[in-house]
C-alpha cells in the first residue's frame, strides 16, 4: 500500500484542511481514505520545535492515488505544499474512527534529518531497532508509527528523512508526568528523559528536527 505524506504550510488551514468542499476535490482525484494532522487551537501551547525557518503547518496522508493531482487540490487551500512518499512502520496501533471526529490526544508529528556522519542503513538501524523500544518505554504513547521517506514528491522539497506520528494523552498538553507516563514520580521522571535524550541523540533527532503538536482527523471519502 503506497503511503504518501504531504506536508503544509499557510493561514487558516485547520478550518481548511477540513473543509467538505476541499474533501470532494480530494475525493474526485481518487483519494479514499484521508488522515489531516493540523495545528490548531487544541494543541495550542504544546511543545513545539522548528528547524525550517518557516514552520510546518500541518500534514495531510493519503493512500494509494497519484500525487501530482493531490499535491494540485491541496495547494488551493495552502500557501504551500510538499509531500513525500514513505514506509509506514506501525509500532503501536491508534485507535481510528474514520467519521472526521477529532482523536482525545495530543498527535505530535516529528520530522527526522539523517545525521551527515551516520549512513542510511546504520542510522535505520539505530532508530528502527534500537530507539523504537526506548521511545515506547519511555513516553506514554498509545499510538506510534514510523514512516521512512522513500522519496520526496514535490519540486524543492525540503530534506525529509523519517516522519514519526506518535499519540499521547490529551492530559500531556499541560503534564510532563502524563507524557512521559510517570505516574506523578520525578525521579522516575527525571529518568525517562535521560533514557529517552541518549536515545534520540544517537539518531541525531536531537538536532535539525520539527516537532509539530497537532489535532488528528480521520476521514472516508468518496
Amino acid at each position: 500500500m503506497s503511503k504518501l505524506i504531504f506536508a503544509v504550510w499557510g493561514d487558516d488551514l485547520p478550518e481548511r484542511l477540513r473543509d467538505a468542499d476541499l474533501h470532494a476535490r480530494l475525493a474526485a482525484v481518487g483519494v479514499r481514505r484521508l488522515q489531516v494532522n493540523v495545528e490548531d487551537l487544541d494543541v495550542a501551547g504544546a511543545m513545539r520545535i522548528n528547524h525550517l525557518d518557516d514552520p510546518i503547518a500541518g500534514f495531510v496522508t493519503v493512500w494509494d492515488v497519484e500525487a501530482e493531482p493531490v499535491a494540485a487540490v491541496l495547494r488551493t487551500a495552502a500557501r504551500e505544499v510538499h509531500g513525500y512518499r514513505v514506509d509506514e512502520r506501525r509500532r503501536l496501533d491508534p485507535p481510528e474512527a474514520w467519521d472526521g471526529s477529532r482523536a482525545d490526544a495530543l498527535a505530535n508529528i516529528a520530522v527526522l534529518r539523517r545525521p551527515d556522519d551516520l549512513d542510511q542503513e546504520e542510522w535505520l538501524r539505530r532508530w528502527m531497532l534500537d530507539h523504537t523500544a526506548v521511545g515506547i518505554r519511555t513516553q506514554a504513547t498509545f499510538g506510534y508509527q514510523q514512516n521512512i521517506v522513500l522519496e520526496p514528491l514535490t519540486p524543492g522539497a525540503p530534506r525529509v528523512d523519517g516522519i514519526v506520528e506518535e499519540l499521547f494523552p490529551s492530559a500531556a498538553l499541560t503534564d510532563i508526568h502524563a507524557f512521559y507516563g510517570s505516574g506523578g514520580d520525578d525521579v522516575e521522571l527525571g529518568r525517562r528523559i535521560d533514557v529517552l535524550m541518549s536515545s534520540v541523540a544517537r539518531i541525531g533527532a536531537d538536532r535539525q528536527i520539527d516537532l509539530v503538536p497537532t489535532s488528528r482527523y480521520l476521514y472516508t471519502l468518496g
